[in-house]
């Protein structure tokens, strides 16, 4: 298995829904244990980096801030 490269908010998109119905979360932490936080209901949560990477179907590039 290959390691993601994940980094604070960038926008995963999960294979199973949250509760809430939205596949989408922003990473606030990275590290072992994992941050994201739901862009449906604002739900934040602590996952671990193995399981946060397998259940991750797309991931979208964190905003650039350019003039």
């Amino acid at each position: 298995m290959q390691i993601l490269k994940i980094l604070p908010d960038m926008v995963l998109e999960l294979k199973k829904p949250h509760p809430c119905g939205e596949r989408r979360f922003r990473v606030l932490r990275v590290g072992s244990i994992c941050r994201v936080v739901c862009l449906g209901c604002g739900r934040d949560m602590d996952l671990d980096r193995i399981k946060l990477e397998r259940a991750v179907k797309r991931i979208e590039p964190a905003p650039t801030d350019t003039p």
